[in-house]
């Protein structure tokens, strides 16, 4: 096991690595969305409009959000081995609240910039928290029963859309837990679930039981075979259950006007609620990742690391640029504050953007122009002890 030793701290290079890079293809779909000329009239997983190209932009970036929830539950397993089980609640249940207090104050304001939050949208950031707070308290039972409630959120929550509702009917409170949801709820504010949290919090419980693999005690090269074999299984999985096409995504897969569209209506997978079959793209993926990174060589692995070991820090700024970029260039063509203030956006209209070959070229300056502020705060954290430090 590769790992580097930093005063008073541990870390696992290949959990970090994997964390780096899903946190860099993060930022291109973020860039997308901002800087895309199609992004908010146009729809990347739409089979009667999307390309290859625009298709590949939206999908390489699914491996992101759940990975770094399975990662998040890996590294409260790991962090948990340093407290006792009182002190690992504590900590849990306060980084969980602390997130849900950054999605909703932070992020949308980053998002929107609209300081009346006429719009509350609750993501990514969201649903780990509330995870973590549900993590405080289950942790006290033992790992395999953690496993066995992670595998039936993440195998069998499926089995609940058959209680969504129809579009315009759903409720708020069935949409918090499995159904996306978008509506008024007070004449000033609209509430945005992007996110439910259903599976999610499973898919972070197996996250932690994973962590034990990364103990000194467990045999590296047994460890390695887990991931490997485990990373093929699942993956291997979701190509059985995709072309049996009965179960495990809601959106089922059909023949399209070409064979380039028929492959991509087969990876074209559900993602909020993320599906088993969205899981198991990833995840699998992602298993058989850690077990190559482990013996990955190079002074690439000094770049992406870095993004790795703060990826809240990483979050919080990339998102803030991006939008800020997108706000001067508003202001640079000539539109007024007023023109700006729509929409979920601000100061970004329907018709902006560029070109997709525009929007890497972006992406590719934003995450090269972090590094140095990433690697700083990285080198500080590393050598500080200060209580905040683990909250971002």
């Amino acid at each position: 096991m590769s790992t580097t030793v930093l005063p008073g701290k541990q870390r696992i290079d290949s959990i970090d690595l994997l964390r780096g890079f899903v946190m860099i293809i993060m930022a291109l779909d973020h860039v997308r969305d901002f800087f895309h000329v199609a992004a908010v009239t146009g729809n990347p997983t739409d089979m009667n409009t999307t390309t290859p190209v625009l298709f590949f932009t939206r999908w390489i970036t699914h491996f992101c959000a759940p990975v770094f929830v399975f990662l998040t539950g890996t590294g409260a397993f790991l962090a948990g081995r340093k407290m006792s089980k009182q002190e690992l609640s504590a900590f849990l249940f306060k980084r969980g609240l602390w997130l849900i207090a950054i999605e909703l104050v932070i992020m949308n304001f980053i998002f929107s910039f609209n300081p009346h939050y006429s719009i509350v949208a609750v993501q990514v950031i969201w649903v780990i928290g509330w995870s973590l707070v549900i993590l405080s308290v289950l942790h006290w039972l033992p790992l395999r029963v953690l496993l066995i409630i992670g595998l039936v959120l993440v195998l069998g929550h499926n089995l609940l859309d058959r209680f969504d509702a129809q579009p315009g009917q759903q409720v708020l409170w069935w949409a918090f837990l499995h159904q996306q949801f978008f509506d008024i709820v007070t004449p000033d504010h609209t509430i945005f679930v992007l996110y439910p949290l259903i599976p999610w919090p499973g898919i972070l419980l197996l996250g932690y039981c994973m962590g034990s693999l990364f103990t000194k005690e467990f045999d590296p090269v047994k460890r390695r075979q887990w991931l490997l074999k485990g990373g093929l299984l699942i993956t291997l999985a979701f190509f059985v259950l995709r072309w049996i096409n009965i179960y495990g995504d809601p959106s089922l897969w059909a023949t399209q006007k070409d064979g380039v569209h028929t492959v991509l209506s087969f990876f074209n997978v559900t993602k909020y609620p993320p599906s088993l079959l969205f899981l198991c793209m990833t995840l699998g993926p992602a298993l058989i990742a850690l077990w190559a990174l482990e013996t990955a060589k190079g002074k690439w692995k000094n770049f992406v690391v870095v993004y790795g070991r703060v990826p809240m820090f990483y979050y919080l700024i990339h998102f803030f640029l991006i939008h800020f970029i997108c706000m001067i260039i508003f202001f640079s063509n000539g539109h007024t504050l007023t023109e700006g203030m729509k929409g979920f956006f601000w100061f970004r209209p329907d018709d902006f953007g560029y070109s997709l070959g525009g929007v890497y070229l972006i992406w590719a300056a934003l995450v090269l122009s972090l590094y140095p502020l990433c690697k700083r705060y990285s080198e500080y954290k590393a050598s500080h002890t200060q209580w905040w430090l683990s909250y971002l």
